[in-house]
């Protein structure tokens, strides 16, 4: 797939729009009784970076990003201000905040992952883009630590550790994250004069499938 390993400006992903979708297919029966399935594992995420635009220096630097990943033709990182960190958004990242796995003592590589609990369902997120420097790592409630227990690769979420956890452990972690996007337009349409009315330009984002 193509890819740049570079974030989108965070300081335009703040104050943008966007969150989950989910597609859910309904059949009604005769009888009124519905039956509802998903042909999706996972949510997708959409946002509009337009309502990040402040002032024509953000539209230049804008322009700039697009031309760069030539439209849609490639993805990039970008920070959901709203969800990119394991921890809650009043408190700081550690390395128990997620169970990403349980050891079975062979395995040694582990997708790092988000869960979302409400209640007794929970769902979990795999996480494919962590932010270098970041990542906190423990195993049944000690902290390991990198390059003496373990390597992360930051394109595809993997943590690998030196030796395999042992039977029935948890292994969790704690770390800031970016999400997969591309741009789902191949057009952007800027005015100088709409900008100053207060009018901000359409930017579709739309997070890719890893």
């Amino acid at each position: 797939m193509s890819f740049h390993e570079v974030r989108f400006p965070a300081n335009l992903s703040f104050g943008s729009i966007g969150g989950p979708e989910r597609r859910t297919e309904i059949v009604t029966l005769a009888n009124g009784y519905e039956e509802r399935n998903t042909p999706w594992a996972h949510s997708r995420r959409r946002y509009d970076a337009g309502f990040g635009m402040r002032s024509l220096d953000d539209i230049e630097a804008l322009v700039a990003f697009f031309e760069a990943r030539q439209g849609q033709l490639y993805g990039f990182r970008w920070k959901d201000w709203a969800d990119y960190k394991t921890a809650a958004a009043s408190a700081e990242t550690g390395f128990e905040d997620q169970i990403i796995a349980q050891g079975d003592g062979v395995k040694t590589t582990f997708q790092l992952r988000k869960n979302y609990s409400s209640g007794a369902q929970t769902y979990g997120r795999p996480v494919y883009k962590p932010v270098s420097g970041t990542l906190r790592m423990g195993v049944q409630g000690v902290e390991q630590f990198e390059i003496l227990h373990w390597a992360v690769d930051l394109v595809t979420g993997l943590v690998t550790f030196d030796t395999a956890p042992a039977v029935g452990v948890n292994i969790t972690a704690g770390f800031e994250f970016d999400v997969p996007v591309r741009f789902a337009t191949d057009r952007i349409a800027t005015s100088v004069a709409s900008f100053q009315a207060g009018e901000v330009p359409d930017v579709p984002v739309l997070e890719l499938r890893l």
